[in-house]
This record gives C-alpha cells, structure tokens and sequence, in this order.
C-alpha cells in the first residue's frame, strides 16, 4: 500500500497557528523558555532540555507566542504547549550556526542542541542513545531504512530527497562512534533508495547497504538487528550490549543537516494517506500544525471518514480528533472511509495458536491474556511479556478478534509493577 512512494514531497503553506508540546520524546519533557507576547524565529530554542534524558524544543515558525497552556496530546493526556501565531514570514533565528564538531564529545552536544529523537517513532533522545560506554566494542550501526508499515514512504522520500544530508550523518556517526561497519537497511521495495545509497557507498570504506525482504516487523530495532547481524538481543540487555546500534534513517538525515546549516529540528515530512483522503501525497510539515490544517492541504477529507490514524496500521494510534498537533516522531497521518474500517466483534478465544506463530518475539500472547485476567505477575515474568515489541501481528491474525496489543501492554506494565514492590522488599 505503498501508494505516494514516487510523490515527492510537497511543502506546506504556514499555518496560522502551531501549537508545540514540550513532550514530543521519550523521558521528560523540556522547560519553556518563553512566555505569551515573545516574539519567536525558526529554529529558536523554546524549551530547554533540564533532564538527561530529555531533547530540547525549538520554534517551527516565526511569530508571536500567544499561549503557553496544558492541551490535548496524541497520548490522550493533556501537554504543556506552546501555541505561535505565525507571521507567513518563517524568519530564520539570528543565532543559528553549523555547530563546531571536532570530538566525539562535540559530536553528542551538537545531536542534543539538534533536536532530534528517535524519527522511527521511538522518540528516545538520541544524545542518549549514541552515548555509548565502550566504544570498543561496536561493532555495527544498521541505518534503519526498513519502513516496513504498510502505506508510510515518508523514509523512503528522505532516502532519495535528503540523501546527501542523510549521508552526512552517516558520516558523522562513522567518523565519532568508529564502527566496524555501518550498514545501511533497506527493504527490497525501495529500488530507488536503494541504488542512490549504493552509490554513495561504492567508495565509502566501512559504509554499505543491506537490502532486506519486504516483511513486517521488519523495521524493529531488535528485528533487524537479529536479521542483519544474527545476534540476539538477551532480555534486559541494550543493543550495544550485542554491539550494535539502530539509527532511523531520518534521525541520520535530521544530524546531517544541523552539523551543515545549524537548523535543528522543526519540520517533518508526513505521508498522508488512506481511502478517506481526496489527494494523499507526502508532505512537509512544520512542528505543531494541527492534523486538521494536512488534511485540508490534501483536498481535505471525504464525508465517510470512519478512522484517523497517527502512524500506520499497525502500530499507529488512533487521532482523538482533528485538533492534535504535528510532532517529531509523526510519521504518517492516515484516514479511512467506513467500508475499510472493520467494526470487530471480540469472541472468545478458541486456542488455535496463530497469535504464537505470528509473534516475531516468539511470545505466547494466548497464554499472556489469560495471565493477565488472572491477576498473575508471575506467570507474566515466566512468559517473558517485557520482550512484547507491540507490533500488532498477534491481533491482525486472531480470528477471534482478542485486543492482545493492549493485553501484552497492559501486562507490561502489570509485570514492572510487580518487579517494583518486589525490589522494595528486598
């Protein structure tokens, strides 16, 4: 369903209004700097990162802050947000310069004044990531080019639009972490991606391309990293602890360019998709524009919508409504007429396995739905639910129609309860 993979991206005119929350990544979220009545430049920072794992904030236009207020979020809990009117002029920030990278300590403080998170949807800090212990040891960067969800192309327009941006962050990522060997990942439906990076790479000592089959979870971290390098991620374990790191291609492209022209974060190309859309194609968005003001950008939608989607099908999250802003790790904004969205009945579970043989983790989600309803957090630890990736393919196949994503979650978070009090009695 990869239907705007040759739409190039199209920018969009600048809203009148964007709305940024402090908490567009994974920890806590930054400090706001500003105040209603400041006037604001692209690219100025406007939340500070206080917390290590944190990634600061910046504006995505220039204006007028007019509010800073708690407001829905695509979590469904409220945000500290920022809200700017736009003036239409998008004026750079005075202060913005290519950062000065000469270390591997110069290179972590250019990524975190960046930006720039996890872009595959993780939303983890990538400072923190790249932070590694023992440099040693490193065996592998997997440039993640995979964009394995059905419809999403917004990746795969940064590897044929943004290559070289992204290339120099391949190159800085080479250069600072010094890997054995940088692979770049990319699924065999991408040919065109994939012959651009090839190239690139034919002179590149240490730098290559690995096409994978088109196969879902193909992108996950631990996935590809099991595919790639045929090293298991133990439980508990991070992935330099196998020697290796997963990077979004994207993340690579948003660190390219910050070293280059000093711009962090502030926009992202959106794929806008799907049977309810009259004109999808792929897009590109400041921070904190309402998913209302897209969808107007592509005809608008049609009278049947039946779902709104942020991400894609599989893993993506249901919008609450049309008034969620644009965040870094958006990806895809999709939506759907009613005769494509299946109103599923849920019956019991006949125990028919397709749930295990689906799991890419191997997992039992069966046997963890049943755990679960019984309130036994032993019995969860003993089937290993912390290794859950909430991919969804255990629910796509269930012919009973089970909720086991929100079961496995929900169980996850039951079990890290439970280690909890157990570490608190000691």
């Amino acid at each position: 369903m990869k239907g705007t993979a040759g739409f190039k991206p199209v920018e969009l005119p600048v809203p009148a209004f964007v709305h940024i929350p402090m908490s567009m990544h994974s920890g806590k979220p930054a400090k706001v700097i500003v105040k209603a009545g400041d006037e604001v430049k692209v690219g100025q920072l406007i939340g500070e990162a206080e917390a290590y794992v944190c990634a600061p904030v910046h504006s995505s236009v220039s204006g007028k802050v007019k509010s800073v207020a708690e407001i829905d979020s695509i979590t469904g809990k409220k945000a500290v947000t920022v809200t700017i009117e736009s003036d239409g002029k998008q004026t750079p920030y005075e202060g913005l310069a290519p950062p000065v990278v000469t270390d591997y300590k110069e290179f972590l403080a250019a990524v975190r004044a960046s930006g720039v998170v996890g872009l595959g949807g993780a939303g983890f800090p990538t400072e923190v990531k790249l932070t590694v212990k023992n440099l040693d040891k490193l065996d592998y960067i997997l440039i993640n080019g995979a964009e394995c969800e059905p419809y999403i192309t917004s990746d795969m327009r940064t590897m044929v639009d943004d290559t070289d941006y992204m290339w120099e962050g391949i190159c800085q990522l080479k250069k600072h972490l010094k890997p054995k060997e940088i692979l770049v990942c990319i699924e065999d439906n991408k040919p065109e991606a994939i012959e651009k990076v090839k190239k690139l790479c034919a002179d590149a000592e240490g730098i290559d391309v690995r096409v994978l089959a088109s196969s879902y979870p193909q992108g996950e971290r631990k996935v590809m990293v099991y595919n790639v390098t045929k090293r298991i991620v133990p439980e508990g374990a991070r992935l330099t602890d196998v020697g290796c790191l997963v990077n979004n291609c994207t993340t690579a492209a948003v660190i390219g360019k910050y070293i280059k022209t000093g711009m962090p974060l502030v926009s992202k190309v959106i794929t806008v998709d799907g049977s309810a859309v009259n004109d999808p194609k792929n897009v590109i968005v400041p921070l904190g524009t309402h998913i209302k003001d897209v969808f107007e950008f592509c005809g608008g939608l049609k009278d049947d919508v039946g779902l709104v989607l942020f991400g894609g099908p599989m893993m993506g999250v249901a919008a609450p409504s049309l008034e969620i802003p644009i965040v870094k790790i958006s990806n895809a904004v999709l939506a759907f007429s009613n005769k494509d969205v299946l109103r599923c009945v849920e019956t019991p579970c006949i125990r028919c396995g397709r749930c295990g043989f689906a799991c890419p983790m191997h997992l039992s989600p069966m046997e963890a739905e049943t755990a679960f309803y019984l309130k036994n957090p032993e019995r969860l630890e003993t089937l290993k639910v912390n290794l859950c990736i909430e991919c969804g393919c255990c629910a796509y196949v269930c012919p009973a129609k089970r909720p086991l994503v929100q079961v496995m979650k929900l169980s996850n978070d039951d079990l890290w309860n439970f280690k909890e009090a157990r570490k608190a009695k000691g």
